[in-house]
């Protein structure tokens, strides 16, 4: 009886899990919560202080992320590396429907099916690459 009821619980938290997976993973990112909810944010200091200590953005940096990429096609492979040191921040494959976000610059963006991304630098949208061709972004320094 015991081992029943743990298996319907055990069942529960997963439906309860996996629909707010979706949800996070299909819902607006202009909603309100908590910063990462569903995204990859980064630029805080290297020296390990906390974020609260940052100094201060100019008015349009901290408008909205430097970088958004979105998977609107099939699953594709990204890698996002800050430019000029190489660092990597990103590198996988995203599923259809996932998005990362990154408020740094400079940065370099690569996807393996530039047909399958939606990329936006500083609020623009990027032109699409051809689906099965490898596309690459830059989002410089403002």
């Amino acid at each position: 009886m015991i081992a029943a009821i743990a298996v319907v619980l055990a069942l529960a938290l997963l439906i309860v899990g996996g629909i707010s997976l979706i949800n996070a993973l299909t819902s607006d990112s202009k909603q309100p919560g908590p910063a990462g909810t569903s995204t990859e944010t980064t630029g805080g200091s290297p020296t390990g202080s906390a974020p609260s200590s940052r100094p201060p953005r100019t008015a349009t940096a901290s408008a909205g992320p430097s970088v958004v990429i979105r998977v609107t096609g099939s699953p594709t492979s990204v890698t996002v590396t800050v430019a000029g040191t190489g660092q990597v921040l990103h590198t996988g494959l995203l599923d259809t429907g996932e998005a990362r976000q990154y408020d740094q610059a400079p940065l370099s963006v690569v996807a393996a099916d530039a047909g399958s991304v939606e990329v936006t630098i500083y609020g623009q949208l990027q032109p699409r690459g051809q689906v099965g061709q490898r596309g690459e972004w830059r989002v410089p320094e403002r």
